[in-house]
């Protein structure tokens, strides 16, 4: 499963929406740089991070804060939902009623039973896009936050010996599709496909950790 991502304020390649609008993109940055090269992990009781996705809820797509797992009874849910099982979403299409994209650079994983931490990347950190479901969720103390989950496929022949299952990657030709389309059977299904486009660009490197801070700045 994917537990943390970075997201390193010095990519130039935008791979996350066909015509990334720039004010995303700035805001991309800025929010990478204030995280201060910090992992991406799941929200939390005590760790309030609310991560940066893109949504369409008008025109064009827009930057949302979002809670990363889903919030159930007004805590984080007793069952895992920080990621979603594509096959899960192909047999039950109805959670992919609203969708987002999930901006980043990298995501980590370990291999067992070595225990050896891997970095992904998209050829050598490009920014890219990771497939989300997203529903409304209350705290406790009744405020409300848009929360994710994102969706994992399984990994390509290549990438299996280090993990079997990988998120969902968005190809900016599919982003607009993504984010707009009806939910259903057929969404996830040409997700899938598209997806399956960019695996040859996705590379595994060893690391001593998870942590993100040898990369940035």
């Amino acid at each position: 499963m994917c537990a943390s991502y970075g997201l390193d304020p010095r990519f130039s390649d935008a791979e996350l929406l066909a015509a990334a609008d720039e004010s995303v993109l700035e805001g991309l940055r800025l929010w990478a740089q204030e995280n201060a090269g910090e992992t991406v992990r799941p929200t939390g009781k005590n760790l309030r991070n609310l991560n940066p996705i893109v949504v369409r809820p008008e025109e064009a797509p827009t930057l949302e804060p979002a809670w990363w797992g889903f919030l159930v009874g007004g805590e984080p849910a007793k069952f895992p939902s920080i990621n979603t099982r594509s096959e899960r979403l192909q047999e039950r299409p109805g959670s992919l009623r609203s969708r987002a994209i999930v901006p980043a650079t990298s995501w980590y994983e370990m291999q067992k039973p070595s225990r050896q931490w891997h970095q992904f990347l998209v050829d050598d950190g490009a920014l890219f896009g990771m497939a989300a479901v997203t529903q409304r969720g209350k705290t406790s103390d009744g405020t409300w936050f848009t929360c994710y989950s994102i969706i994992m496929r399984p990994a390509p022949a290549h990438l299996t010996g280090v993990h079997d299952r990988m998120p969902v990657l968005i190809p900016t030709t599919f982003a607009q599709d993504w984010l707009t389309a009806e939910g259903g059977r057929d969404v996830i299904d040409e997700a899938l496909l598209a997806a399956a486009s960019l695996d040859d660009r996705v590379a595994a490197i060893p690391r001593g950790d998870d942590k993100n801070e040898d990369r940035l700045f």
